[in-house]
């Protein structure tokens, strides 16, 4: 992210009208290998592959707002391999783990990995030192510590449906994991942000608190969530969840965060009223279906309908709600561009 594109979001953050709403996106491995022409396997272990990826994409769209930008990571496996997690790397398709905890009783045998040793950690870390240099050489800075949230990373070592089923029935032992996975992550953005001089925003992504109602978000979403962002100090909170967000919505304010990727399936108008006007929000054209499937015509409609009924545009980021898509075209990320712009104009 350049110092003009971090600058921007900063006044976005704080309320300040811009003109053109800005265009943001979330890329990482599901797009980025692919529009780049190259193997998710040599983007995960060929540090050039990666780095002229990332170039790649920012100089062919420099309009963009790239969140985090030059993300160093390795899919869902970063941080779960610390704590052990089988990972799977197939050659060209996306990296999977194989959970680690066969019952609730295992918990009790989790210790806080080293971040500084552990798992992919030390790969993550080392990527963004080697590539630093040609990074700031191309006007670009490391402007955020990132992870993946405690829920998404403790469904991930317990199994997703174990780990919502022990919500319900063995909420100790959940609770025991859950602590562990915080400290662990509040371990890890301490880390990144003593590592980069640049970084000054956390951005979590966790969409399993999206599964969660009622008095189980309160108690086994809510708390986590905001203890990984209160253990730093960052002008930008960025948390991500496209699952259902009307909970976590709510909740924005209390956890710290002032930067929100949410689902498609709930429209801006609907998430500001219940996060209020204090929150910048980052979407939400259908990722899948509009911007990888759809036409630049159907990009540039999205775009229409998404704005339709929205008084006040300040705080807001035009992008797809959640990632970037496997397969979403050049001439749909122009026309997200083009769309944007051309809605401020009506």
């Amino acid at each position: 992210m350049t110092d003009s594109q971090w600058n921007d979001l900063l006044r976005l953050i704080q309320g300040e009208l811009l003109t053109p709403t800005p265009v943001g996106l979330i890329i990482d491995c599901p797009w980025l290998p692919g529009w780049r022409g190259v193997s998710i396997l040599d983007y995960f272990n060929r540090e050039q592959v990666w780095l002229e990826a990332n170039l790649a994409a920012v100089r062919r769209f420099p309009e963009v707002i790239f969140l985090p930008g030059f993300w160093s990571e390795y899919g869902m496996c970063t941080e779960p391999s610390a704590f052990g997690a089988k990972c799977v790397f197939p050659e060209n398709s996306f990296p999977g783990l194989v959970n680690n905890l066969h019952d609730y009783g295992e918990i009790a045998r989790v210790k806080k990995p080293d971040c500084r040793s552990d798992g992919l950690l030390p790969f993550v870390l080392n990527r963004l030192r080697s590539c630093r240099p040609a990074i700031e050489k191309a006007g670009h800075k490391i402007r955020f510590a990132v992870a993946r949230g405690p829920l998404n990373i403790a469904s991930y070592l317990l199994g997703q449906t174990e780990f919502l089923v022990g919500v319900k029935t063995n909420p100790q032992e959940i609770h025991r994991l859950l602590r562990i996975v915080t400290d662990f992550l509040i371990d890890w953005i301490g880390l990144q942000m003593e590592a980069f001089d640049t970084i000054d925003g956390i951005l979590l992504l966790d969409d399993l608190i999206g599964f969660l109602r009622g008095d189980d978000y309160r108690e086994f979403a809510l708390p986590y969530i905001k203890a990984v962002f209160a253990s730093r100090r960052a002008a930008v909170k960025f948390l991500h969840n496209d699952a259902s967000g009307l909970a976590t919505a709510k909740s924005l304010a209390e956890m710290g965060v002032n930067l929100f990727n949410f689902s498609y399936n709930h429209g801006i108008e609907e998430i500001r009223s219940l996060a209020g006007n204090g929150v910048a929000l980052v979407g939400n054209i259908p990722p899948r279906q509009v911007l990888a499937e759809g036409t630049p015509d159907d990009v540039r409609r999205s775009i229409a309908k998404m704005f339709a009924g929205v008084e006040d545009r300040r705080r807001i980021i035009v992008s797809c709600g959640g990632g970037a898509p496997p397969d979403a075209p050049t001439e749909n990320i122009d026309a997200l561009c083009a769309a944007a712009k051309a809605n401020d104009e009506c």
